[in-house]
């Protein structure tokens, strides 16, 4: 995986863009470590920092190809899996290749189809080509928004980066919030409205969009959406699609000319990525697969069973990797570890997180980078079959809003009075949750229960994977780490749209379709198992550490967080160590110690981007 900045401009200077380049990409240098390149003429300048995966010297950037009375730029950011079918398309075309980098794939591709090669893509992506003598840029994010990519519309052109800290360090950008950008954090975050970009002048180029700017003008569009259409198959033939469609999406995503590995949580999403993996590796003849467990310190001493986790991952890991005889490695963080990187998850992602759930990731990620550059994790799953408790308990099905945000009225207490009356939270909230359902494509005819499921996928899909998707780039690249995640195959989630909720609740079970399609693939204790989120430290070191950060924060009565929160408030919750709020700040996890943890990353977020609440 890579990142990229560009801007184009028709009144600065080139010396001033070549500055101003170096500038932005300086900041994402975590995201590709291994060479660092940029293009500059006219108008328009690029930089490229790269993480080699394929091709080291076929795949340089930004790239640089001409054709049609035309010459193209390239910087793109991600990973082609049917490279070689798109390739062999364009040699039947006439098109010739000088390496064997998707990069060169994707380049000649958009030469020769324009726009429709989008649809020719199974991959995880993000790009711009600027095309010179049109003066045209355009730009092109994945299906399902695994890679990111950023814009800022400004008078004379506009500036485009993978990561928002790359826009904030153009000259022209200030790091500002308005009336919204104050209402997604309070109200949402972690998570954001698709395309927020929460800071003033900043939007985010949704998943399945694509956009262009020429003259002065932005169009963009949508390129990809799910499609509802009546499911005919049988449960039997409904399982053996889903297998042959998540195992050939695995086997796409093991190619790479740099060493790979897998996560492995002992749940049935990694697990069954473990097994697809280990096997092919078997049969390529590719020798024992590496995989990687995270684990806390005394973790068996404190850890404590609870309906979102009742119990750990240790058995079914070591379960899975006899089975398949993988290189195992079990990675044990310490509480250090985890506080440490608090600040530096909240700088990765630009915005707030998810504590010691981001922190805890990016540790994780580095020390898999000392074994591997390459890595495939689980994630979307549970949002694409239904693995959460609020795709089938009923007291979360009718909650009105998001089922993950249960703490709207917690937020407001938390509130300064002034603030509060100002700001709508809850209207917000809504408004935001009824704008995204009634983009949802239903299914004419259908009944009411099943298009209330349909929503609740489009929901997942758009907002909470969204969210797990953002940190898992964040985090991972933050490492130098390239993380595929095969789940997000777009021909797996277009399929399992139309796949009635019956079927995938099938025995009752969470994902209990997918549970069925990886039969004789998983030890059946590892495909019975319930479903476990992404672990967290119980160790108490680690709330008394959140706690004395809170309590340095509460000494200075002037610290930005206090424009927006209650001073009093948050000494009551700091004093009770997160129990005065017993529900999840978001999702299953944030209570306690990490609904501490969060606020002292807004504050955090407050101070180091110096930003200013309009």
């Amino acid at each position: 995986m890579c990142g990229f900045v560009g801007w184009v401009n028709t009144r600065s200077r080139e010396e001033d863009k070549l500055l101003i380049i170096d500038q932005m990409a300086e900041t994402i240098n975590h995201r590709g470590p291994d060479d660092y390149q940029k293009w500059v003429q006219g108008p328009a300048g690029f930089g490229h920092q790269r993480l080699i995966v394929v091709d080291p010297k076929g795949g340089v950037q930004p790239m640089v190809r001409q054709a049609n009375n035309e010459e193209y730029v390239l910087c793109y950011n991600g990973e082609l899996y049917n490279t070689e079918e798109v390739r062999d398309e364009l040699k039947a075309k006439g098109w010739t290749f000088n390496g064997h980098s998707d990069t060169e794939v994707v380049l000649v591709s958009y030469m020769e189809w324009g726009e429709e090669c989008l649809k020719k893509f199974n991959g995880i992506f993000a790009f711009s080509v600027w095309e010179i003598n049109k003066q045209r840029l355009f730009i092109a994010r994945d299906r399902l928004g695994v890679k990111p990519l950023f814009y800022s519309e400004q008078k004379d052109g506009i500036i485009v980066a993978s990561e928002i800290k790359a826009i904030l360090a153009h000259p022209d950008k200030q790091a500002s919030i308005a009336e919204e950008g104050v209402l997604e954090i309070l109200t949402l975050g972690p998570s954001r409205t698709p395309g927020h970009g929460v800071f003033e002048g900043i939007d985010e180029l949704r998943p399945g969009f694509c956009a262009s700017w020429q003259h002065g003008t932005l169009s963009v569009k949508r390129y990809w959406n799910v499609e509802s259409h009546p499911h005919h198959s049988s449960f039997k033939e409904t399982v053996e699609k889903v297998r042959e469609l998540f195992t050939d999406a695995v086997e796409r995503q093991l190619v790479s000319d740099v060493k790979l590995g897998t996560f492995l949580s002992g749940g049935v999403d990694s697990s069954a990525i473990t097994s697809i993996a280990a096997e092919h590796y078997k049969k390529e003849g590719l020798g024992a697969l590496q995989t990687f467990s995270i684990d806390y310190e005394e973790q068996e001493k404190f850890f404590k069973s609870n309906s979102f986790q009742p119990d750990r991952d240790l058995s079914y890991i070591q379960m899975v990797q006899m089975a398949h005889q993988t290189k195992h490695y079990t990675l044990e963080a310490s509480v250090e570890d985890l506080v440490s990187r608090l600040k530096r998850s909240v700088e990765l992602r630009d915005l707030p997180g998810m504590a010691d759930v981001d922190s805890s990731l990016l540790w994780f990620c580095e020390r898999i980078k000392n074994h591997v550059t390459v890595s495939l994790s689980g994630e979307c799953a549970d949002e694409i079959f239904g693995g959460y408790p609020w795709f089938y308990r009923k007291e979360d099905r009718d909650r009105k809003g998001f089922p993950w945000i249960r703490s709207i009225k917690e937020r407001q207490k938390l509130i300064r009075n002034d603030v509060s009356k100002r700001y709508d939270m809850e209207k917000y909230m809504l408004d935001r949750y009824h704008d995204s359902i009634g983009e949802a494509p239903l299914l004419k005819g259908e009944s009411f229960e099943a298009s209330k499921h349909r929503q609740m996928l489009y929901l997942n899909m758009n907002w909470f994977m969204q969210t797990l998707l953002e940190r898992k780039d964040r985090m991972s690249m933050g490492a130098s780490l390239e993380v595929r995640v095969p789940f997000s195959d777009h021909r797996i989630v277009e399929y399992a749209y139309n796949i009635p909720w019956e079927m995938k609740h099938h025995g009752e079970q969470e994902k209990g379709l997918l549970r069925e399609a990886l039969r004789g693939v998983l030890p059946d204790k590892v495909l019975k198992r319930k479903k476990n989120p992404y672990p967290k430290t119980f160790h108490p070191n680690y709330t008394k550490a959140v706690t004395a950060w809170m309590d340095e924060i509460l000494s200075v009565p002037q610290a930005p967080i206090f424009d927006l929160f209650d001073h009093k408030e948050l000494q009551t919750l700091n004093e009770s160590q997160g129990r005065s709020i017993n529900k999840p700040w978001f999702g299953q996890l944030m209570t306690g110690p990490q609904l501490i943890a969060n606020l002292c990353q807004i504050n955090h977020w407050l101070t180091v981007y110096k930003i200013k609440i309009n």
